[in-house]
């Protein structure tokens, strides 16, 4: 495993283990400890996700020490506002049954998120957040949010992959000092990603499959890539991305499939705006 120094001097893994969608608690906590078992040191979840209780007793039963392992949850849309944060923080750190956690990040752009962030730098500031980051924070957003906070975000948690690339965002993040983390590093599975001819070809100099090759173009990018596997022989393969080096040409190669814009969510559309504020997490 290979790590970054985030801007604040913490070191975090270039790779990690996601559970979006993973609902069922007992599927997902037994996912969780296999992946750590594997190797996986971080844990990516989220407070929408309804399974930070899960991923809790998954860190419990895992026997690895709590300071091995680098735990993200992320603030959801309802609890916006400097108050509502606070308490939504608190629920999140009691559910993963931690006195503490690694990155705390605004789960999206949306509704009162300056007062959010204000709330999170306090507890930063505190020591319970060994740092503070975003998620789906577009170039202007991200502009805007480092222009007016006094802690830079550590991390801005994006869609990055072979089909949305984002060179200009993440051109961006390096002159604000913010570390690019990939969500749906396998773009959803869209595009025959696990079988792409172009990959694959790729794949088959280094005795790879197309998903290490799109794992390791991200990482050689310096991004951190947050695969999901419920099966353990994948979570292992995802894993295996540190023997080999993509060259040039292969770079080259797979920028020439970036579609320049993302297939799975438009955060420009007013309609999954209003969708994302409609959704409740709690009463």
């Amino acid at each position: 495993m290979e790590f970054v120094t985030l801007n604040n001097g913490i070191q975090m893994p270039l790779e990690g283990f996601g559970v979006f969608q993973m609902s069922d608690p007992d599927q997902c906590c037994q996912a969780v400890q296999e992946a750590i078992a594997c190797g996986y040191r971080l844990i990516d979840t989220a407070a929408s996700y309804g399974n930070e209780e899960a991923v809790g007793r998954a860190i419990q039963n895992s026997g690895v020490p709590r300071e091995e392992l680098f735990v993200t949850t992320k603030l959801w849309v309802q609890d916006a506002g400097y108050e509502p944060a606070k308490k939504a923080f608190q629920t999140s750190l009691e559910k993963l049954r931690l006195d503490y956690l690694d990155l705390y990040l605004l789960h999206q752009p949306m509704g009162d998120y300056i007062g959010a962030y204000r709330a999170m730098e306090e507890l930063y500031w505190q020591g319970k957040i060994r740092a503070i980051g975003v998620c789906n924070f577009y170039p202007e957003r991200l502009a805007d949010l480092c222009e007016t906070v006094e802690v830079m975000p550590a991390v801005d948690q994006v869609e990055l992959h072979p089909f949305f690339q984002q060179e200009k965002a993440l051109e961006l993040m390096r002159e604000y000092g913010v570390h690019p983390e990939a969500w749906a590093p396998f773009a959803e599975g869209n595009h025959g990603i696990f079988t792409h001819p172009v990959l694959t070809a790729i794949g088959q100099k280094y005795g790879k499959s197309a998903a290490q090759v799109a794992l390791r173009w991200n990482v050689q990018r310096g991004v951190t890539v947050i695969p999901k596997s419920v099966h353990r022989e994948r979570m292992t393969q995802n894993m295996d991305l540190w023997d080999f080096q993509l060259s040039a040409e292969d770079m080259a190669e797979i920028a020439r499939l970036d579609l320049g814009h993302s297939e799975i969510v438009d955060h420009y559309d007013p309609a999954f705006v209003r969708m994302l504020h409609s959704r409740k997490i709690h009463p």
